[in-house]
């Protein structure tokens, strides 16, 4: 099972820019679609982005959408998202995700329980 560590995390003010990554170990990264899924206070955790074995594909949700990027680097088996112009109500804990090993990344693959490897998550709180 693949192990994940986000980072990167912390206050921003809205309008501002933070990048957030996850490193992962212990695997063939290359192998494993991934994905940024966001959980805040009183709410169900929910997707952020999600991204493909070589990083040609990747999905957003409408809500981030034009304002953070997802990117993968395979050499360094790291994921990030850069996060533009954030807005209050993007404050949650982040949590990053892989799918199962091999398994392809879809339109339809990106609930949580399409999800089977998971970091501690990092907090991202913006300030207005």
């Amino acid at each position: 099972q693949v192990q994940l560590v986000e980072s990167g995390g912390g206050l921003v003010q809205a309008g501002g820019s933070v990048r957030l990554s996850c490193a992962a170990s212990g695997v063939t990264f290359n192998s494993y679609a991934m994905g940024w899924f966001r959980q805040a206070p009183g709410k169900e955790r929910e997707f952020v982005a999600a991204i493909s074995w070589s990083g040609t594909s990747t999905y957003y949700a409408d809500s981030v959408k034009g304002r953070f990027t997802i990117s993968r680097d395979n050499a360094k088996n790291t994921m990030y998202l850069q996060m533009n112009s954030p807005k209050p109500e993007d404050t949650a804990v982040y949590y990053c995700a892989a799918r199962p090993m091999g398994s392809p990344l879809f339109l339809g693959s990106l609930r949580t329980r399409d999800f089977g490897s998971w970091g501690q998550g990092t907090q991202v709180t913006v300030s207005s």
